[in-house]
């Protein structure tokens, strides 16, 4: 039978697919692709030969082999809430963020076992010296001090790892529920004392404005009623004068003036409070005056005041000329308007018939 294979041909076939198999394994494990910020620990025989970075390398197969890869980029590691004591005797619940980068792989691998446990133990014991050392409320207002230390101490811990601490941030201070309620309630007693402060801060401005506004207004108001009374003052005065120049240019004699004395003294009794009439000492010089002038005795007397002996106005040429009328002027005017209706009524009797009668017109009868 020519179509069997022998046993010889099966075995060498066999071998054939077994070293093609050898070379393919070995081929693959001697090349190794480096992705970008990864690095990859290398030993030969054991013990650490290199490092390689991003890009194709080569191994020696059976020889070198890969002990670690390592991120190279910056890590975020959040430690759960960690119990720490203050120097007031207070258990605070601390969160910590830590911001960490590798700068030498082969630290990183061969100078401690598992790096972010290292980082997460130092971190809480560098914690609880520095909180130790500060009061609830130092904890609460120094995050930043707390950053800064931890920051210093981690660097300095984690630099012979190979490791660079970037960042630590305080994410989270809890302290207890009892001491949150105090704090709560002393926080609403400042704020009410704040709000207290400035309601009377407002109050003392409102009334020191209310009281210069007052002050303003009162002395505005004296001003203008000084003013007031000053132009009410020069007004009267004016007034005065134009009735005193009035009478001058009118040539006013003692008949005239003493008519009208005698006419304002019925207005000293016209109120009804008014019990008494007082009679001035003047009234019987002033009946003498008018028995002069009724009785047609001329006074040749002067009674002292310059402008009735020829003198000027008192307000000089101020005022202009009066347009008032003489006494004997109006008294010749009276006359000739009473003519003018005598003569006039006695024409209308004519007309009508009957003579014109001043008795009857006065409503007497006449002599039969």
């Amino acid at each position: 039978m020519g179509d069997e294979l022998n046993p010889s041909t099966v075995l060498g076939y066999i071998v054939l697919g077994i070293a093609a198999i050898f070379v393919i394994v070995t081929i693959v494990r001697s090349v190794r692709i480096v992705p970008q910020t990864v690095a990859l620990i290398i030993e030969r025989l054991g013990r650490y030969e290199k490092t390689f970075d991003a890009g194709l390398h080569l191994l020696i197969p059976f020889v070198d082999r890969v002990r670690a890869g390592v991120d190279l980029r910056e890590q975020v590691v959040s430690f759960p809430p960690q119990p720490v004591i203050t120097s007031d005797n207070l258990v605070v619940s601390i969160d910590t963020v830590i911001y960490f980068q590798v700068t030498d792989p082969r630290a990183a691998v061969y100078e401690i076992a598992n790096y972010i446990t290292g980082i997460e133990q130092l971190t809480v014991t560098t914690l609880r010296n520095v909180i130790g050392s500060m009061d609830l409320e130092q904890t609460l207002t120094s995050r930043d001090q707390i950053n800064g230390q931890l920051r210093g101490v981690l660097d300095e811990a984690t630099g012979r790892w190979g490791i660079r601490v970037n960042r630590v941030e305080l994410k989270a201070i809890d302290p207890p529920a009892s001491v949150q309620g105090s704090m709560e309630q002393q926080m609403r007693a400042e704020r009410d004392r704040r709000a207290a402060i400035l309601t009377a801060e407002g109050v003392k401005q409102s009334q020191i404005l209310t009281a210069e506004g007052e002050k303003q207004a009162a002395i505005l108001r004296a001003e203008g009623e000084a003013q007031a009374a000053i132009l009410k003052a020069e007004g009267e005065a004016r007034a005065i004068l134009q009735v005193f120049d009035a009478i001058h240019r009118g040539d006013a004699d003692p008949k005239l003036l003493a008519y009208q004395y005698l006419q304002m003294l019925p207005e000293v009794a016209k109120t009804q409070s008014n019990k008494v009439w007082f009679i001035p000492t003047e009234f019987t010089a002033a009946l003498k005056s008018i028995t002069k002038g009724f009785g047609g005795e001329p006074d040749g007397d002067d009674d002292g005041v310059p402008w009735r002996s020829g003198g000027g106005s008192p307000l000089g040429d101020a005022l202009p000329e009066s347009a008032l009328t003489s006494p004997a002027e109006a008294l010749a005017e009276a006359k000739r308007q009473s003519e003018a209706a005598t003569t006039e009524a006695t024409s209308a009797g004519t007309q009508s018939g009957a003579p014109f009668d001043p008795g009857a017109e006065a409503g007497q009868q006449p002599e039969r």
